[in-house]
């Protein structure tokens, strides 16, 4: 029969990358609801200061992790800390990203190197990190962050959803190669949520008129609905589910 605390989360640790705003900063605060430990990562101490105070605060118990997630030896020495400062990580969250947007003909080679390095690379260079630490342990749980654009296209982001496309196959990658060693990766892809990067979306009227129609639901998601999805893919719920992509998008893409 299935434990009353299937869900919890306490006595875990959680890194979670980008998490100083937005989807990271959400799912950083609903993963210590359930109990985790947070150690929150960006690249600037001060926003990372301010969201380690208002978490304590609150009775959240957290921690700072200061390192550039596309730096790799950045990141393997960032990772090596925590495990010896602070003790193992059980969970990653592989949220870090950013957008650009520009018609396809006209985007540059230096937008098209930050998301590869930003949305791609990093991905692989904290999730390898990670496990490097978690395989001996026989456990662990990385969630990567997908998207919609995972599968589906639109003007003016193709890059993005190039990233993100290849994000969802690497998570399958990990699973196949890691899952025998008692890790759980899968991804979590997010609709179209009211977040800082989806703002000027927000607040286009002709735009937000046809996401309502176009979404099932008839309306942006909230970023606090992304929090069940995430508790469940780091929690013991979730023991059997490996390399497969949760999509938590109002229904927009089952939907013609």
């Amino acid at each position: 029969m299935p434990h009353p605390d299937l869900f919890s989360l306490s006595g875990t640790r959680a890194l979670v990358t980008g998490a100083s705003r937005g989807i990271g900063l959400t799912l950083a605060k609903g993963l210590a609801l359930y109990g985790a430990e947070i150690v929150l990562n960006g690249r600037h101490a001060e926003s990372l200061d301010a969201v380690q105070r208002d978490f304590n605060s609150a009775g959240f118990k957290a921690s700072t992790a200061v390192f550039d997630v596309t730096d790799q030896d950045a990141v393997i020495d960032g990772v090596a800390a925590i495990e010896r400062d602070r003790g193992p990580i059980d969970i990653l969250i592989n949220n870090a990203g950013i957008q650009r947007r520009a018609p396809l003909e006209e985007f540059t080679r230096k937008d098209w190197d930050d998301l590869i390095s930003t949305n791609l690379n990093a991905v692989f260079f904290v999730g390898q990190a990670v496990a490097r630490h978690m395989i001996p342990r026989g456990r662990g749980k990385i969630v990567n962050i997908c998207s919609v654009q995972s599968d589906l296209a639109r003007p003016g982001i193709a890059p993005y959803t190039a990233t993100k496309g290849a994000v969802k196959n690497l998570t399958k990658g990990m699973a196949t190669d890691w899952a025998r060693y008692g890790l759980q990766i899968n991804g979590l892809a997010p609709g179209y949520f009211a977040t800082e990067m989806n703002q000027k979306l927000v607040s286009d009227e002709a735009f937000t008129e046809w996401l309502c129609k176009r979404t099932p639901a008839g309306r942006w998601g909230q970023v606090e609905e992304l929090v069940g999805a995430a508790v469940f893919l780091s929690s013991s719920a979730s023991s059997f589910v490996n390399g497969q992509m949760l999509t938590v998008d109002g229904g927009i893409t089952v939907s013609l």
